[in-house]
């Protein structure tokens, strides 16, 4: 058996393990991404000009982690999730419920990106399993990111 042949026996074993993690990113992004949305219209308060532009900054990240993660899905022969009860039924991520203080905003953020970091890690080690090192890499990459996010947030709280 050749090299490519292994290699596929061995990520054909893993990837519907890896394409429901993925899809779960994907949910979450989604989610977060009107989450974000809802959080920078309605911010209010002395932190107003700081906090929309970083909920903007945020909603923007997640674009770009949601479609790199879709593609990707794409790539490895998997069907990305694309209609809002599908990305809601999956998501880690709770959509935005009423209105809240700009502090509980922030607070809320940081345990959504918790919450994605958990499922990422989750995608770091089924695309290990699966000798994926593609996925893990953007997996890590999105990983690095998210925890200087909270980083921040949790310094602007304290």
């Amino acid at each position: 058996m050749s090299t490519i042949q292994t290699r596929n026996n061995t990520f054909a074993n893993h990837t519907t393990e890896l394409q429901d993690v993925l899809n779960r990113q994907i949910a979450g992004w989604s989610v977060l991404y009107t989450k974000l949305h809802h959080f920078h219209w309605y911010v209010k308060g002395p932190h107003f000009f700081t906090l929309h532009a970083k909920f903007e900054e945020l909603y923007n990240l997640a674009t770009a982690n949601m479609d790199e993660a879709a593609e990707r899905l794409l790539a490895i022969g998997g069907r990305p999730v694309a209609t809002m009860g599908e990305q809601l039924r999956l998501s880690p991520v709770e959509e935005a419920q009423g209105h809240l203080s700009a502090e509980r905003m922030v607070e809320t953020v940081v345990a959504d990106l918790r919450a994605m970091v958990g499922v990422i890690n989750q995608g770091i080690q089924a695309a290990g399993e699966a000798k994926d090192h593609a996925t893990e890499d953007m997996l890590i990459g999105f990983t690095a990111a998210l925890d200087k996010e909270v980083w921040m947030l949790n310094a602007f709280l304290a």
